[in-house]
């Protein structure tokens, strides 16, 4: 059993590199599968990596630039000893210990790896429009986080696409910095909870464009502009705005764990309250993977040192 790891860890955002730091802090060897690149699923260091300035996170009062801030993070989990792999782990086996992480190949017999217990960081995925240079204008405009970047739109028009409560929620905030705030919704009706809908209306600052659907972003270096088609005419228009906020919802990376883990009803992964536990003994979640309320970085990484305080406990009143 000598090649069985103590801590493997699947993914490598705020969470997983967190949980990494603290795992090897304590001696535990951790091995991190930090996905690959070439993944939209399984981005190394998470979402932040997608992003320009990082002005919410505690520490850096003049801003951290995304990418700089998670390779800070991956140099002091290598600092103390954790080992990195830029791999995407493929298959699970969580029915017995040691537990089974395969890489590669999902259907050969035996895992890649074995490990005591796991620690799942693998994130979500906002859900796009889908339209050309949408990864290039991130950050340049074009945002899915409203409590990330709201205030970098300081009296400025900005426009929220989307019809549910997520979409209503991220307007209403950002409402307390843009000089206008349009919703744009595919339908002539919110699907938003009716208060969230009441407060909407009652917005002087939010307006509406129903009907309306985006054909492409207006942009040199930056988002100027929407171009939108009307579901029902068919007209054609432009919506002038220098900032865009998607909210059609995130999609939590789990389908590795389906079947293997207990998951909520819109995908993401059940912890017990006031902990990152799963259903399975020595399996813990942290990060957005089992986050579906805060989403924030600085979260993500508290849970990531709960996940690794909590594993350490674990393993010394469970030795293999």
């Amino acid at each position: 059993m000598s090649d069985v790891r103590e801590v493997i860890i699947i993914g490598s955002g705020p969470a997983g590199l967190t949980a990494a730091i603290y795992t090897a802090r304590a001696n535990l060897s951790p091995l991190v599968l930090e996905g690959e690149p070439s993944s939209t699923s399984d981005q190394p260091g998470g979402q932040l990596m997608l992003t320009t300035d990082v002005e919410n996170y505690p520490g850096f009062p003049d801003g951290v630039l995304g990418p700089e801030l998670m390779q800070n993070f991956r140099s002091q989990a290598l600092r103390f000893g954790a080992e990195i792999q830029t791999v995407k782990a493929s298959k699970v086996d969580f029915s017995s210990r040691p537990y089974g992480v395969w890489v590669g190949d999902p259907d050969t017999p035996e895992p890649t790896h074995r490990a005591s217990t796991v620690i799942i960081s693998t994130g979500a995925q906002s859900l796009m429009l889908g339209l050309d240079r949408e990864a290039e204008l991130i950050g340049h405009g074009l945002s899915t986080c409203a409590t990330c970047d709201g205030f970098f739109f300081r009296d400025q028009e900005i426009a929220v696409i989307g019809g549910g409560d997520s979409a209503l929620e991220e307007a209403q905030f950002l409402s307390r910095f843009a000089s206008k705030v349009t919703i744009v919704h595919r339908r002539d009706e919110l699907r938003g909870s009716k208060i969230m809908r009441d407060r909407a209306f009652e917005n002087p600052k939010i307006e509406f464009r129903w009907n309306s659907v985006v054909d492409s972003y207006e942009a040199d270096t930056s988002i100027t502009g929407l171009r939108l088609s009307d579901t029902k005419t068919g007209e054609k228009s432009l919506l002038p705005v220098t900032g865009v906020f998607i909210a059609i919802g995130h999609r939590p990376n789990t389908d590795l764990f389906k079947g293997q883990l207990e998951l909520k009803e819109n995908g993401y992964l059940v912890t017990k309250a006031d902990s990152t536990r799963t259903d399975v003994d020595g399996v813990f979640a942290c990060g957005d993977v089992q986050d579906d309320y805060y989403r924030q970085a600085i979260t993500a990484a508290g849970s990531g040192c709960m996940a690794a305080i909590e594993a350490e406990r674990w393993l010394e009143n469970n030795p293999l």
